[in-house]
């Protein structure tokens, strides 16, 4: 007697799915990465929150049996936990120092502003070597010959009484028929900074029309500030200026630097 014996059909293997564990370290991996150098804290966030939900659902894989790759997937979602913690420390780490950076810049063009002197210029200019500063009651006026002007790092600025200047027939900025007068600019250094004073810029208008007065360049002067003032000393320049014959006054400009506000003084001659 002879018995069939049929073996029952194997059942159909189901492809293991790991693609998202193993996605989730890559991601974490990179997250993490970005994290650490804090500037990329919000490619940080964006890759550690993506690293931990993928994380978790290829962990909820390999619990179902649908996945092998516990540790991968395991290992991703922390990363992703990691990266979001270094997100939120680069952003706070990040948004301080760019506050401070701010709020140094502020303070920086506050102290270059004009000091807004509590009481009025004297009638009268101060006379050379005084130890009376005059400065302007209104900072958006120009100020007269001998007046100082002292900005908020103690920076001072003293512009004199123009005098008229002789050219000699070699000399740069005159032209025949005009007048030369010839200033002196003054700047010390009160504050506790050293000043570049390479940096100084004059320029000068006169007549009634405002017309621009050439500086004059001679063998004798044209030369402007040089090098550094340090706290406590003071450097002395004098400019040549070409006015029209019939000019009253002299509008000097000085400006210390690109961080200060420049400053006029309304000067008289003729």
């Amino acid at each position: 007697m002879s018995y069939d014996t049929q073996v029952p059909p194997a059942a159909p293997h189901t492809p293991l799915r790991n693609g998202l564990g193993t996605a989730a370290l890559i991601l974490g991996i990179i997250g993490t990465l970005s994290g650490v150098t804090m500037v990329l804290f919000w490619l940080a966030g964006i890759l550690g929150l993506i690293a931990l939900i993928l994380g978790l659902v290829g962990k909820g894989r390999v619990k179902r049996g649908e996945a092998s790759n516990k540790g991968v997937a395991l290992t991703g979602a922390i990363l992703g936990l990691v990266s979001l913690v270094l997100s939120v420390v680069g952003a706070i780490v990040t948004f301080t120092a760019v506050s401070a950076a701010v709020d140094e810049l502020d303070k920086g063009i506050k102290d270059a502003a004009p000091k807004d002197p509590s009481a009025k210029a004297p009638a009268s200019k101060a006379p050379s070597g005084s130890a009376s500063k005059p400065a302007a009651a209104d900072k958006n006026k120009a100020l007269e010959d001998g007046d100082t002007l002292v900005y908020e790092d103690d920076l001072e600025i003293t512009v004199s009484d123009p005098k008229p200047y002789s050219v000699d027939e070699y000399a740069v900025g005159h032209t025949k028929g005009n007048k030369a007068y010839q200033v002196t600019v003054v700047i010390e250094n009160a504050g506790k900074e050293k000043f570049d004073a390479t940096s100084v810029q004059l320029s000068a208008r006169a007549g009634a029309n405002s017309v621009t007065a050439e500086q004059i360049y001679d063998d004798k002067i044209g030369a402007g500030f040089e090098g550094t003032v340090m706290p406590g000393k003071k450097a002395t320049v004098t400019y040549a200026f070409d006015a029209p014959k019939d000019a009253k006054n002299l509008t000097v400009e000085v400006n210390p630097g690109w961080d200060y506000d420049a400053t006029q003084w309304e000067l008289k001659i003729g």
